[in-house]
């Protein structure tokens, strides 16, 4: 039997929709000149790493989001791996990583041979809290020669990885100024917050460098695919380099000066992903009026509330977060069985890093705020053409 809460949820996203008896979670949105790029790409021949796409593609980023340069590779993890390569994180190093994110976070982490350090959340923001992390540092970290240090473990902590939220940005200012205090290198997950902006800054522009995914899910996909952004030129010629397989430049001598990835973006997804960026402007600006239409359908409806973007921020609404109040949590799972059931897609939160079982041995500091978060936490639909 369900709740009177969730049959009230369930009323609300039929009325927001109507006319489709099936609403998926989010799903691309192919309007453009896909058909053309692609017909275009396969035409040339030129379908696989090389080709005019990819430098296209890049430089629609960098525009786009403002920074010197893009380097597109073939997954946001790459991208996210690859930036950690990039700063120096080392064998046995800690990483800051926020408890609620998605695993790939974590996983590029580890993927360096380092060790993730989970972080609580902001309920102001969903991604990592500065001020907490600010005060756990000062309780269990030195700054030394080499960095800073844990002085629990014993290890360097070498970065810290806000995620960008469903698509909402971390209070940067003060992250940035934790950073500064503590020695540690900024590399900004945002995978999910491509049309985002802190303070009139387009996220994953506060880094060295930074990561951007265009998964099939993502406002923009290429199918699959992701970035490094960065300011620092000489640092995106050295993603480029890794990211091509560390080959050296000869006419004819195949050679290589570093272990490098196969993390190249072919150019059929950069044709579709040049498209894509075409049509970006107008799906932010769908996805923002589908979220203050949700926002007014919601208001006012006891138990449960619209997430909405902080006052500093004005974020894409990559996917929109239902949030019951505290004394409701428990409606949650009822909530998410009877609209799916109904034909409205919806989900939990991701199961916060610490309860995977890779990763249930790592550094933590208190995360009651991340906790009570994924409890309560409800994505509903959320595609730009809705």
């Amino acid at each position: 039997m369900s709740s009177d809460l969730a049959s009230r949820v369930l009323s609300v996203l039929r009325a927001c929709h109507q006319g489709r008896e099936q609403v998926s979670l989010h799903e691309p949105c192919f309007g453009g000149r896909e058909n053309d790029y692609l017909r275009e790409c396969i035409d040339s021949g030129w379908v696989s790493s090389v080709g005019t796409f990819v430098d296209r593609f890049e430089q629609m980023l960098a525009d786009y989001t403002g920074v010197r340069r893009a380097i597109a590779v073939v997954n946001g993890t790459a991208a996210l791996h690859c930036c950690l390569r990039l700063i120096g994180v080392r064998q046995d190093d800690e990483v800051l990583v926020p408890a609620l994110t998605f695993v790939a976070t974590a996983n590029a982490v580890a993927y360096c041979g380092a060790v993730p350090h989970f972080i609580d959340s902001s309920d102001a923001t969903l991604g990592l809290d500065p001020g907490k992390l600010g005060d756990h540092l000062k309780e269990i970290a030195t700054v030394t020669a080499d960095g800073c240090r844990n002085n629990r473990t014993g290890r360097r902590i070498s970065a810290v990885i806000p995620m960008h939220t469903f698509g909402h940005p971390v209070d940067m200012d003060p992250l940035v100024d934790v950073c500064k205090r503590y020695r540690l290198e900024l590399v900004e997950d945002a995978a999910e917050s491509l049309g985002s902006f802190y303070k009139d800054r387009h996220t994953g522009s506060w880094g060295r460098v930074s990561a951007l995914s265009f998964n099939g899910n993502k406002i923009l996909t290429t199918g699959g695919g992701g970035a490094i952004l960065t300011n620092d030129t000489a640092l995106a010629d050295r993603a480029k380099h890794l990211t091509t397989t560390a080959r050296t430049q000869h006419p004819w001598e195949i050679s290589h000066d570093a272990v490098g990835f196969n993390y190249r973006l072919p150019n059929l997804n950069a044709a579709l992903g040049c498209a894509q960026m075409e049509q970006l402007p107008g799906f932010v600006a769908n996805k923002r009026s589908l979220a203050e239409r949700y926002r007014q359908a919601f208001q006012g409806m006891a138990g449960i509330r619209l997430f909405t973007e902080p006052a500093f921020a004005k974020s894409n609404y990559w996917l929109n977060v239902l949030l019951l109040e505290k004394e409701n949590a428990f409606e949650r799972d009822r909530i998410l069985e009877l609209t799916r059931t109904s034909g409205m897609m919806t989900r939990p939160a991701w199961n916060l890093m610490p309860t995977l079982p890779m990763y249930k041995e790592c550094p933590r500091m208190d995360l009651s705020t991340a906790e009570s978060i994924a409890s309560r936490l409800i994505n509903i639909p959320s595609s730009a053409f809705l």
